[in-house]
């Protein structure tokens, strides 16, 4: 298999965030616009499960969640855009399905965070699978970087869909078992 090149890689880590900033960028004049987040168990939240992750409420939350998006990706990356591009999705369906199935009814859940758990979750699970001592210091620094991160954001909060962070982080577990798993 022929080597993937850096620009193919970097390809894949901007083309999500040039979604992400582009939405948030045309919301800014057309608001509500672009499309809706998941609203849990109703059919209409449904199609928010693709949108969700690139839809953020403000300027914050869309950079809150870009700098750990560029971070994590980034390490997935080092195993090339094939990973990173499964990771992105498999986290992203998982979360939004998580979501619109546990989320609190009534709301609306938005943003990429779900997306950045489910990174953390295949950074941190994929020594277990891969059984490389590269995934396990790499999972380790992560893990001494994020801790207050993942303890802070798996708890319920106002206003934060930790239902989207815990079932982005079971969809980063599921990635590593898939790719990696015996």
């Amino acid at each position: 298999m022929p080597q993937e090149s850096t620009a193919s890689r970097t390809s894949a880590l901007i083309a999500p965030l040039a979604v992400m900033w582009g939405i948030w960028v045309v919301d800014l004049f057309w608001p509500g616009r672009i499309g809706h987040g998941i609203v849990p168990r109703t059919p209409y939240g449904v199609s928010g499960i693709v949108m969700a992750p690139f839809l953020h409420g403000n300027l914050q939350h869309l950079i809150s969640n870009t700098v750990p998006f560029v971070i994590l990706g980034a390490v997935i990356l080092l195993r090339g855009a094939r990973a990173f591009t499964f990771v992105l999705l498999v986290s992203a369906l998982v979360a939004g399905l998580g979501t619109w199935l546990f989320g609190t009814p009534g709301s609306e859940h938005i943003g990429a965070s779900g997306v950045v758990f489910g990174f953390l979750g295949y950074v941190l699970l994929r020594a277990v699978y891969d059984r490389r001592l590269s995934s396990f210091v790499i999972a380790v620094v992560i893990a001494v970087l994020y801790g207050a991160m993942i303890v802070g954001s798996l708890l319920p909060a106002g206003g934060i869909s930790w239902t989207g962070h815990v079932f982005g982080f079971a969809g980063g577990v599921t990635s590593a078992r898939l790719r990696y798993g015996r």
